[in-house]
């Protein structure tokens, strides 16, 4: 019998296949297109997803998936690795939806995964010029990625907010966020709210002002914009809100940008229909420079509750009054419902860098509670009358250098941490740290570069802190109870302070990444070590859980960067590309051993007096230490320069003041550094080198 099909019935049939093939860009269209306002508002019901930055809008960051528990999680096996071909920072958190993963990688770079067999499906290249690496803070990482009605929208680090269209990564639209000229960035995830991106940007310790912007999702037409500090009062102000915050400014702070960047934190209660920010740092860090060393500076360091369709202010609350020390609150924010006193509260949470956990009424701002949750010795405590941080005499630096606890890192990063709503255990990758602050009356901020101004004064006294703990270089795991605001349990995870973000199960499980290369698995409950993975290279991504196929899979993205990383030594011996591991029951994948081989330190010499040596170090601590880190320790993604070969030591001129290595993020400093400088620094490194290797 002969059948004969028409072109049309078969290109429908093909049509069909298409679709039915997982994986393919059909069906990729298929399962995104779905995601609408709707979904994302009852993303709970999507146990086998991960559709949000913090899994639903209230990003606590706990999955519903129990089939990894921990009666099994000793059985947890390697199932693929999926290669990123980069070796800087990963900080993002993947999203997932039916199988398809979808990660930000460095320089802004997008990738599109099938989880079934590990493959790249798409990946794209926005082309962030390289130079712009000199303009943030904190590496070329990027944190996430939104997803909505078939498009993955993202910003990039240069500041541009771009739509792709989900099944094949082809641009949808493009809009810029930002003034190029300044050195604004971002690096955070939007947010998807009621049809709107949300999102903010950094660029404080470099001089900008800060604000949030809502764009339409479908066409990226600028919405509404709220600007988190005044700028020139001569001016028209943006705001009711600001007319407030105005008066509580002194000087000139808009010549020095003012700061209160929106960098990370964003959350939405579909509820109440409010949106909650928190703002960063003053800029530049030291209030006598910014602001007279007076007033609040609102909105400083705060959490902000914003009307979604307009972005007018509800309600605020300052974390730091007249923050001077770089305490930002955009660290996460988590949203619950906690039984305090015998009452239903609904509460919001943080743990900023300042080093108090609060819990705050998040429908009106009330401050609930706020205890330290790691050492601090900037405040004795917050008052519950005036909802203030009572600061210690020796806070404010101005006529000594103090050391101060938690440093500028803070206590806590945006590193995210998660809620366990069966436990009512808050689990916080806690940092301890100090830094050195100190005051110079004779500071004047530099066009390019950095401009904190809080950086220890030779002239002056310098007062220890004889109560600080033994180690102030270590990372803590921290289980904390909200309600009773008091540890639950705690495990030292690193000798290193910065470890990866948390994730939490009803498996009973905490899973976290460190510094050394282990991914860990702990019981929520008490904290006991049940499971761990030797993967070789720095983690500071948060794991994920998801669900393909009925089977449920652990994620995490690993590159070794990010800010405090790039700036000092490398926890592990080996550093890997970087990659996404991802793991399940009964998989036993062998750990490839594909290191990237680590250069010799120099055995060039060099001929320079004591004077020209330290004129090198202080040339180097101002150019090249926020990426190269500082000598004696072996570096992180950002290569130590000790170990350079022969071969670039020869053309170190054409790197420093021609730009010859720009397409790798070097910046050209032909505008700020002579020739005779560049030599200076030369043998300081090589000095550097000849006593290292005694």
């Amino acid at each position: 019998m002969r059948i004969t099909i028409s072109l049309g019935i078969l290109l429908t049939l093909l049509s069909c296949g298409e679709e039915l093939r997982l994986g393919s860009s059909a069906h990729i269209e298929q399962v995104t297109k779905e995601i609408d306002d709707e979904v994302l508002i009852n993303a709970e019901n999507r146990p086998e997803d991960w559709l949000m930055y913090g899994r639903t809008y209230n990003e606590d960051r706990q999955s519903p998936l129990k089939e990894i528990n921990t009666g099994n999680v000793k059985d947890l096996g390697l199932a693929w690795i999926t290669e990123l071909g980069t070796r800087r920072g990963i900080e993002a958190t993947p999203l997932v939806v039916n199988g398809i993963m979808f990660l930000s990688s460095t320089w802004s770079k997008v990738h599109a995964i099938d989880t079934r067999k590990g493959t790249i499906i798409w990946t794209f290249d926005p082309q962030v010029p390289k130079y712009y690496g000199e303009k943030v803070c904190c590496d070329v990482i990027n944190r996430g990625l939104a997803l909505y009605k078939g498009m993955i929208i993202f910003g990039t680090l240069d500041g541009r907010l771009i739509a792709l269209n989900a099944s094949d990564g082809t641009k949808v639209w493009e809009t810029l966020t930002v003034d190029q000229d300044k050195h604004y960035s971002i690096t955070g995830a939007p947010r998807i709210v009621k049809g709107n991106v949300i999102i903010g940007n950094g660029g404080a310790e470099f001089g900008v002002r800060g604000y949030i912007t809502a764009y339409d999702a479908m066409t990226g037409e600028l919405n509404w914009r709220f600007y988190t500090v005044p700028g020139d009062p001569s001016e028209p102000l943006e705001s009711d809100a600001l007319k407030m915050a105005v008066k509580t400014w002194s000087g000139k702070w808009w010549e020095y940008g003012g700061g209160g960047t929106v960098w990370d934190a964003i959350v939405y209660d579909p509820e109440l229909d409010m949106l909650y920010i928190g703002t960063g740092n003053g800029s530049p860090w030291n209030r006598i420079h910014r602001s007279n060393d007076e007033g609040d500076n609102l909105f400083l360091s705060s959490i902000l509750a914003l009307k979604p369709d307009s972005g007018e202010l509800i309600w605020y609350y300052q974390t730091t009054p007249g923050d001077n020390w770089d305490y930002t609150a955009t660290q996460p924010l988590v949203l619950s419902d906690l039984e305090i006193d015998g009452q239903s509260r609904k509460v919001i949470m943080q743990a900023p860098k300042n080093g108090f956990f609060y819990v705050l009424d998040r429908t009106d701002g009330e401050l609930l509670s706020a205890e330290p949750y790691t050492y601090i010795n900037w405040a004795k405590k917050v008052d519950m009358k005036s909802a203030r941080p009572v600061e210690t005499e020796f806070s404010r630096y101005n006529k000594e250098n103090v050391t101060i606890s938690p440093g500028p890192n803070g206590g806590h990063n945006w590193h995210p941490m998660a809620y366990n709503n069966t436990t009512g255990l808050m689990y916080i990758p806690v940092q301890v740290n100090s830094f050195a602050y100190g005051h110079d009356p004779e500071w004047k901020p530099r066009s390019k570069g950095m401009n904190i101004g809080a950086l220890t004064n030779e002239k002056n006294p310098t007062r220890d802190d004889p109560m600080s703990p033994e180690n102030m270089e270590q990372g803590v795991l921290l289980a904390w109870d909200p309600v009773k605001q008091q540890p639950s349990w705690s495990v030292p995870n690193s000798a290193f302070p910065v470890n990866g973000g948390v994730l939490t199960t009803a498996g009973d499980l905490v899973f976290q990444g460190t510094a050394d290369g282990r991914l860990m698995a702990y019981r929520a409950q008490d904290g006991e070590t049940l499971w761990e993975y030797n993967i070789g290279s720095g983690i500071i991504a948060p794991p994920i859980s998801y669900e393909v196929d009925g089977k449920q899979y652990i994620s995490v993205a690993v590159g070794w960067g990010g800010g405090i990383p790039s700036l000092w030594a490398k926890a592990t011996k080996t550093l890997k590309p970087g990659a996404v591991y991802t793991f399940s029951l009964g998989s036993d994948e062998p750990l490839p051993e594909k290191n990237i081989k680590a250069p010799g330190l120099t055995q060039l010499t060099f001929l320079a007096t004591p004077g020209e040596l330290e004129q090198g170090r202080l040339l180097y601590s101002e150019y090249c230490l926020t990426c190269h880190g500082f000598m004696g320790m072996n570096g992180g993604s950002i290569p130590n320069l000790a170990y350079s070969s022969e071969a670039v030591f020869d053309m170190i001129e054409d790197i420093v003041l021609e730009g010859a290595f720009l397409e790798k993020g070097m910046p050209n400093f032909s505008d700020r550094i002579s020739a005779e400088e560049v030599q200076l620094i030369k043998n300081y490194i090589l000095y550097s080198a000849s006593q290292m290797s005694k």
